[in-house]
């Protein structure tokens, strides 16, 4: 039995009250956001403003997520797969490209990506420095975060819910926070997916790999397309 099976009643509604409590704070603050400030400048990722503002975000949510936590490896389920790592990289690959036929199917439908904008306009290599710094934050640190909040604690704390149960909040979760309309089927699909994958192969890992490798590949084809 691990050290989350066996943590009080009352100390999970503690930790379920708190972590509920922020990711209805980052929803709010998204949604605000956007209310206000409309649509992002589609070269916002051409700024080092844009990426110093991100690690700070995803840094100050790192520290709380972690808090909650209690910097306990369990609830975060920061472990290596139970499955083998042969198993696991064909699972995600497969996952990888299902996620991509996902989106391509629905992204005409929905215009989830032009209501994200931040698709830069072409390649602008007079600011190939600011690019890579981005590109750090959002296929790199982005993806170790918000695996650890959703998919990590977040889906180890709904875990009672029941199994699909779990994964279906978890990917609407994911989707509220990121304080968008017509991409919301889009990102709750691809949080649920992650979540399916982080219940089977019991480590957040491979989710990471998985959540960078899709933001890796669409920044990359945001400028070369």
């Amino acid at each position: 039995m691990t050290m989350a099976q066996k943590e009080p009643w009352t100390g999970r509604q503690i930790r379920t009250g708190l972590w509920v409590g922020l990711v209805l704070l980052l929803g709010l603050i998204q949604y605000a956001g956007r209310a206000s400030s409309g649509t992002p400048d589609r070269n916002a990722l051409y700024l080092y403003s844009t990426a110093v503002g991100g690690a700070i975000a995803y840094g100050i949510i790192l520290l709380a997520v972690l808090a909650i936590a209690g910097f306990n490896r369990d609830l975060l389920c920061v472990s290596l797969p139970t499955t083998s790592w042969r198993r696991t990289l064909g699972m995600a690959v497969l996952l990888l490209v299902g996620i991509y036929v996902a989106v391509a199917i629905m992204d005409p439908f929905l215009h989830g990506g032009k209501e994200q904008g931040l698709t830069p306009t072409g390649w602008q290599g007079s600011h190939a420095g600011a690019y890579a710094a981005n590109f750090v934050v959002v296929a790199v640190l982005a993806p170790i975060v918000e695996e650890l909040t959703y998919r990590g604690l977040g889906l180890t704390l709904l875990a009672r819910l029941g199994h699909w149960p779990s994964i279906v909040a978890i990917g609407c979760v994911f989707a509220f926070d990121h304080g968008l309309v017509q991409a919301f089927p889009e990102l709750a699909l691809f949080g649920a997916a992650l979540a399916w994958f982080r219940l089977r192969v019991k480590s957040v890992f491979p989710g990471m790999l998985v959540h960078g490798s899709f933001n890796a590949i669409a920044l990359i084809v945001a400028v070369v397309a």
